[in-house]
């Protein structure tokens, strides 16, 4: 398994994700490319003391971007979806 630190990159705080957050208690993250749902959910309830319900993961592909004359790709990353059990929350998102 790997450490859970490297798991979780970094919280995703958007509109959307703020909206799925307050209507639904699911909080989004980016991932390392190469885990699995149940690591994510181990990661989670060891890293934040969180009962993890549900973890919905999904490929970002990467994008085109261009400088100048010069084109590249921005990497593909994984973004999951944390569904919490009723009355839990992860406090870096509180006050956001």
């Amino acid at each position: 398994m790997i450490e859970v630190y490297k798991i979780i990159k970094k919280p995703i705080i958007t509109e959307k994700s703020t909206i799925i957050r307050a209507e639904n208690n699911k909080v989004t993250f980016w991932v390392d490319k190469k885990t699995n749902k149940n690591e994510v959910k181990k990661a989670i309830e060891s890293v934040f003391n969180v009962k993890v319900i549900d973890v919905n993961s999904m490929r970002v592909p990467g994008k085109r971007k261009r400088m100048g004359r010069s084109e590249g790709m921005t990497s593909t990353r994984k973004k999951v979806y944390v569904t919490l059990k009723e009355g839990e929350k992860i406090d870096i998102f509180e006050g956001v």
